[in-house]
């Protein structure tokens, strides 16, 4: 069992093409888990992810804050504390900060 406080976990910048957006890897390749990781991702106001895909799904839960994902269409869908989000394999995504305070979610995805 792994029981610790999120605040004790590096923030790492969130990738390349990320502006003022961060992961803190709750649970990753140092806990070994057998299926999934579980991140928690703050993004500052005016900040963004990278636009960019993989071959993996993940599943978000904002529990923090206001902002937008954009679909690979170019599309923008408001998400604010409380939403789930379904991004599927391959499909590109870009989260993005609208709000004047952090935007933070959880992020689950296969090991």
């Amino acid at each position: 069992m792994v029981i610790k406080d999120f605040k004790d976990v590096e923030r790492v910048i969130a990738g390349e093409g990320a502006e003022k957006a961060y992961i803190r890897w709750l649970i990753g390749e140092k806990e070994n888990p057998p299926n999934f990781y579980l991140r928690l991702v703050e993004i500052e106001p005016g900040g963004n992810s990278p636009y960019h895909q993989h071959n993996y799904e993940h599943e978000v839960f904002v529990i923090e804050g206001e902002g937008v994902i954009v679909d690979e269409e170019g599309k923008e869908h408001p998400i604010s504390k409380g939403k789930a989000v379904y991004v599927p394999p391959s499909a590109k995504h870009q989260f993005k900060n609208t709000g004047k305070s952090i935007l933070s979610f959880i992020c689950v995805i296969p090991k």
